[in-house]
């Protein structure tokens, strides 16, 4: 098998020892070269041809934005993930650089006592972001297609009755990993200011770049954007983004829905988790919920959208060719999940029909008409 050829840039170079050994140690995995700049790592570029790039955020003569912009205008399909500070400054950076088109990012080791550990951090974080990106982390199966039937559910609590026409949904559930940001700066402010549901995400970050995340977010959509806090009315007009390291569940109290955040055990290796947000909201909506899928590594949301499936709702799911890894998507498809699947481009507009839908007088079937 043709192993990953991965090019290492950063500036220092006991940096780049320990991630050339992290990524060595993989058989899989080749590091074709490494570079202390931006300008030596695009002269490199087409010398050793790599399949992914990773790419640190601070550097000096040219920094990771100033080359993730040129290196985009020349590959725009390298994959590229951005080697990030825990600090306000890389944060913000690296959330500047996935918003300009890298695909995903780790952060580096902070506090360890040794290097052994600070290789195993990376290992842990950096490998699957790697096979994932080079296209080696795929599904067994393809997407169902759009409205296709459903094996039964061979576990957990008995199912509804599915209505055969689709149902007024009173709020909007999203899940989403890598390739997130991006994923999220294109759908969100396609969302109308009237939309009348609440929206609320999950994003696989850490603390600070779920905040930095929002506020960006905020700027460019007609809704509300902001990260989630804990006893929030969640209420139309309004974009809700779980916290990092926390969990984003949310509860009926009297006649409002309220956030609860909590620090519970990860899920799918994952906290906050998207299968705890869909859990909630499947118990708390009943079949007038909306669960979405985007990009990203891995199943969580798989059985969230399982959760919502029993409930009665729907489920969206973003197709392959627009993903950057048909992970999560992926295996909520596979599973016979997902009432439509979708390119990203036509999440927002499905979202819109489906908030319409008992609030409007058109007719129902024609709501879905243009779907089938």
């Amino acid at each position: 098998m043709t192993r990953t050829r991965v090019l290492v840039v950063d500036d220092a170079v006991v940096v780049r020892k320990i991630v050339t050994d992290a990524l060595a140690e993989d058989p899989d995995i080749e590091v074709v070269g490494t570079a202390p700049n931006g300008r030596i790592a695009l002269a490199k570029i087409p010398q050793v041809n790599p399949d992914v790039v990773t790419l640190d955020v601070e550097m000096p003569e040219m920094d990771g934005l100033e080359t993730l912009t040129e290196l985009r205008k020349l590959y725009p399909r390298l994959p590229v993930i951005m080697f990030s500070t825990l600090t306000e400054r890389g944060a913000a950076t690296t959330m500047e650089a996935l918003l300009r088109g890298a695909n995903d990012y780790v952060t580096k080791p902070a506090n360890v006592g040794s290097v052994a550990e600070a290789q195993q951090r990376i290992k842990t974080d950096l490998l699957p972001r790697v096979h994932a990106l080079a296209g080696k982390v795929r599904p067994s199966a393809r997407p169902a297609p759009s409205f296709a039937p459903r094996p039964a559910t061979p576990a957990g609590p008995r199912a509804t009755t599915r209505p055969s026409t689709p149902v007024r949904i009173d709020a909007v559930v999203i899940g989403v990993s890598t390739g997130g940001p991006n994923a999220l700066a294109e759908l969100l402010p396609q969302l109308p200011a009237d939309l009348p549901v609440p929206v609320l995400v999950v994003q696989h970050m850490p603390p600070m770049f779920t905040r930095l995340l929002a506020d960006r977010l905020d700027n460019s959509c007609r809704l509300h954007v902001a990260e989630a806090v804990d006893h929030q009315p969640v209420t139309a007009g309004s974009i809700l983004i779980a916290p990092g390291d926390r969990h984003l569940t949310i509860q009926r109290v009297g006649t409002m829905v309220r956030t609860a955040l909590n620090d519970g055990p990860l899920e799918n290796s994952c906290r906050p988790a998207v299968d705890v947000l869909f859990r909630t909201a499947a118990a708390v909506y009943g079949p007038h919920i909306l669960g979405v899928i985007l990009t990203g590594m891995g199943h969580d949301g798989r059985n969230g959208s399982e959760h919502i499936h029993v409930a009665g709702g729907r489920v969206v799911a973003q197709d392959e060719a627009s993903s950057v890894v048909w992970g999560m998507p992926g295996a909520v498809a596979a599973a016979g999940l997902a009432d439509e699947v979708l390119p990203l481009s036509q999440i927002a507009d499905a979202i819109r029909r489906r908030a319409q839908i008992g609030r409007t007088t058109a007719d129902l079937a024609a709501a879905e008409g243009g779907r089938r």
